[in-house]
């Protein structure tokens, strides 16, 4: 998960035969007690379940998620903004980098605690690069 600045904030593990939807919650929630609750959430289609739609909605968090095609017929055409959602490719990004650090893009670590620190300690190194006064001169 990151901000909208494309800061990393959490990351969570799971097993690889896990949809990533599955830790939606955990993930939140690995965040929320250090920050303000935020006013909306970009997912991809992959997000797009009635179970994080009615978590967003009970939270009064405008969700942007585009539906699948599948829940058109059954849901109806739900309200999407398509300049908001462009804002997803920040999260993108992120995940660029963070898989630019070859360590993490292979997974060379077998244990799931070893990887997550690898994760932590990219995360590390990117909050000292935007800590980092810039060279003007």
């Amino acid at each position: 998960m990151t901000c909208g600045a494309g800061v990393p904030l959490a990351a969570v593990i799971t097993a690889g035969q896990t949809h990533e939807s599955k830790s939606f919650e955990t993930v939140i929630n690995a965040v929320r007690p250090k920050y303000r609750r935020p006013t909306w959430i970009l997912g991809d289609k992959g997000y797009s379940y009635p179970r994080v739609r009615a978590w967003c909605e009970r939270r009064n968090i405008w969700d942007v998620i585009p539906q699948r095609s599948d829940q058109r017929a059954r849901e109806g055409r739900r309200v999407f903004c398509g300049s908001i959602y462009k804002g997803r490719n920040v999260v993108e990004r992120c995940i660029g980098w963070l898989k630019h650090n070859r360590r993490l893009g292979t997974r060379y670590e077998k244990l799931a605690t070893s990887f997550l620190a690898m994760i932590k300690l990219a995360f590390i190194s990117r909050y000292l690069r935007l800590l980092e006064p810039s060279d003007t001169t």
